[in-house]
């Protein structure tokens, strides 16, 4: 942060309330009713004791005439605000961006629909896109970046996001990642980044190896090893690699759970013993999983999948399932042995069969307990203390030079003089 951006910066936190009640104004790339995924889990958790505004990017609309907020309420203490905007700003990003600052900030405004609900509160970003516009809009009292995955390698992503990181980068108190090798990358720029990866919320997901769970019907009445994946079904994964397992393995099923986004889906390999689910909602994923025999991670090694540490890995775990994956970075640091990782495609597909045949007892014991150790709430818990300690550490910095200002300045020097002199009884000499 420049010497200039940490003067506003103090001065908001300055203007603001006590520091351990701050709200959070989220800007996010994803939906709140997507894939129940890392936003989710965390924010839902902080909901707990403070409210949260999650501002999702815009619905562009044909048939909008005029810029509006819909404000909802899908947790307790979370405002989802989408905004609606007519289709011709879908080539102006940054007046789009512009547009929605101004309806948050009359949302959250006097006579607004949130008025008075979100003073003094920390911005937190997930993408650095609206950065440049919400840096200081909301006379926020400090900021932080959760970066969950390496964006700018993403496909489709916008070419200036890099240079939109490093301004968010600048203005950030704290920096959260969510993988080891995005850690080493953005420690780089920032002297306080702190690595949290996956979480998991173990009791819902041991939820699969209770005999209480029914499988999903679409999954009931299949025959033979079920291979299992659910996700994200995009540009991270290895389609040849899928197409391959099922053509190796004709007696098994293979079942995709998630939904298609940036790919054609024209494109995912067909075959009868593949099925293509579409997504479910986080509530049924458990009874998915107890269809699953071993639980994949078929993930591409490209340039998106570079800086990952899924999710997904902690809750196959929690299901009592054996996972073989594909030789993702943070997935060999951080979950090998439990995770058997293949080299290439031919040890996937034997590791896969291996594992529906003779399921590691000890490794799934293994998983089991690891899960248990890494719930959300302990990262939740942590990063708070964090947040804490980065918007208030300025303010006892100001005042630390506020008082030795004081001890140097003639004048307050003198009546110092003059105070002790009085309480000590003392004389005063000309």
């Amino acid at each position: 942060m420049t010497a200039a951006d940490r003067t506003i910066s103090d001065r908001w936190r300055r203007a603001s309330g006590p520091a351990d009640d701050f709200p959070l104004i989220v800007q996010s790339h994803l939906r709140w009713d997507f894939v129940w995924q890392r936003p989710q889990q965390i924010l839902s958790r902080m909901a707990r004791t403070r409210r949260v505004l999650f501002v999702e990017e815009p619905v562009l609309l044909d048939d909008v005439r005029s810029e509006r907020l819909e404000i909802t309420q899908p947790a307790p203490n979370v405002f989802r605000a989408v905004p609606r905007l007519p289709s011709y700003l879908r080539d102006n990003y940054d007046r789009a961006i512009t547009d929605i600052r101004t309806l948050v900030q009359r949302a959250i405004g006097k006579g607004g629909a949130l008025d008075g609900k979100f003073s003094g509160a920390v911005q937190w970003f997930y993408t650095p896109m609206p950065a440049p516009a919400m840096l200081g809009a909301f006379n926020e009292r400090g900021v932080v970046y959760d970066c969950m995955d390496e964006l700018a390698q993403f496909r489709f992503a916008p070419t200036d996001l890099v240079d939109r990181e490093r301004l968010l980068l600048e203005n950030a108190d704290v920096v959260f990642t969510g993988g080891h090798r995005l850690y080493k990358s953005k420690s780089r720029y920032h002297d306080n980044v702190h690595f949290f990866g996956c979480g998991v919320d173990s009791s819902h997901f041991a939820a699969a190896r209770s005999p209480e769970t029914a499988v999903p019907e679409d999954v009931a009445g299949v025959t033979g090893p079920v291979f299992g994946y659910y996700g994200v079904i995009d540009e991270r994964l290895d389609y040849p690699l899928i197409g391959r397992l099922a053509e190796s393995n004709p007696a098994a099923t293979v079942v995709m759970v998630g939904p298609v986004v940036k790919v054609d889906p024209r494109d995912l390999p067909q075959a009868p013993n593949i099925r293509w689910l579409g997504q479910r909602d986080y509530k049924q994923l458990p009874a998915y999983v107890k269809s699953f025999d071993v639980c994949l991670m078929p993930f591409a090694l490209n340039e998106a999948t570079e800086y990952i540490n899924p999710t997904k890995t902690l809750e196959y775990m929690a299901a009592g399932k054996p996972i073989v994956s594909t030789p993702v970075a943070d997935v060999i640091t951080n979950f090998t042995p439990v995770v058997r990782v293949a080299s290439d495609a031919d040890e996937f597909v034997a590791a896969a069969a291996e594992l529906a045949a003779a399921p590691d007892a000890a490794m799934i014991a293994r998983g089991i307990e690891r899960a248990r150790e890494a719930s959300w709430e302990s990262i939740v818990e942590h990063m708070q203390g964090l947040i804490y300690e980065a918007v208030t550490a300025p303010d006892a910095a100001i005042a630390a030079e506020e008082d030795a200002d004081a001890a140097t300045s003639p004048v307050v020097s003198a009546t110092t003089g003059v105070r002790a002199a009085l309480a000590g009884g003392g004389e005063l000499s000309a």
